[in-house]
């Protein structure tokens, strides 16, 4: 709880469009959900998760989204299960986790990688249930190209890790983040972690395809969608990656495509670590 708090508090200074009564109740639920983010950090679940977690920092990311164990938080585009199970272990007793899967119609996917995406979403609580041990009716999932009735305005969080390069190069960016503007609570927030290119980047290094944007068009484009900027966080800054790989982020840990071993000391990738708010 002593990293957690002054966290907390830094970035309830850091929220200027929202009330005191709205500020004291978010630091009123995190100071009560330390403990519950404590334990889902430590859970036996996480032991292989465990050694990426000073890449990834998961107290510091998920104080920096505000998530509280009782909130109702998305994650867009499940994969690997990093997020799902430290999500999972922290929400599945007070809170609900909905996976968040890509329109299968919106992005180059064939008729196979559509249903997968369809199937991938429907058994989503089951995976999750299967992983943290909690009952399947904590957990949701759906596509955004099939939004349940009653899902609008309902979320308190959303997160967006590591994807939004993909959504820029398939060209399904813009219609992605409005369908998840319109699950979002009046306050709810949305937190984007991304690998971050050096400011002066080129586009095309920067258009999506290695992996890597630049943090000022990640805000201007949130912005054009409707979000203003809350607060910036370099929990996840790595000053070792010098965001200039030929064949992108992927020749990095934890996928080293090239195979150079001395990247192996660079570690994972420098990466922005934004958070946002609905533009009234």
């Amino acid at each position: 709880m002593r990293l957690l708090l002054p966290a907390i508090i830094a970035l309830g200074l850091a929220v200027p469009a929202h009330s005191a009564a709205q500020k004291s109740q978010v630091h009123k639920q995190m100071k009560a959900s330390a403990k519950a983010l404590d334990d889902a950090i430590a859970n036996p679940n996480r032991k292989e998760d465990s050694a990426r977690d000073k890449h990834r920092h998961p107290r510091e990311n998920l104080t920096f989204f505000r998530v509280a164990a009782d909130m109702k938080v998305g994650e867009y585009a499940p994969g690997g299960g990093w997020y799902s199970r430290l999500l999972g272990n922290y929400l599945g007793d007070q809170g609900r986790l909905v996976g968040l899967f890509f329109d299968p119609k919106s992005g180059p996917f064939d008729e196979k990688r559509q249903q997968g995406i369809i199937d991938g979403a429907a058994k989503f609580p089951a995976d999750a249930a299967g992983f943290t041990g909690k009952p399947a009716d904590r957990f949701g999932g759906f596509t955004l190209g099939a939004i349940p009735a009653g899902e609008a305005g309902t979320f308190d969080r959303i997160i967006v890790s590591r994807m939004l390069h993909n959504m820029m190069r398939w060209n399904i960016a813009d219609a992605e983040i409005k369908a998840m503007r319109g699950l979002l609570k009046p306050d709810g927030l949305v937190g984007i972690e991304q690998h971050r290119a050096r400011p002066n980047a080129p586009y095309s290094y920067t258009d999506g395809s290695k992996g890597y944007l630049r943090e000022a068009d990640v805000i201007r484009f949130m912005e054009v969608n409707g979000f203003q900027l809350v607060a910036k966080s370099e929990a996840n800054a790595n000053r070792k990656d010098t965001a200039n790989h030929p064949d992108g982020v992927w020749e990095l840990p934890p996928m080293l495509r090239t195979k150079r071993e001395e990247l192996k000391a660079v570690g994972e990738s420098d990466r922005m670590t934004l958070l946002f708010r609905l533009r009234p």
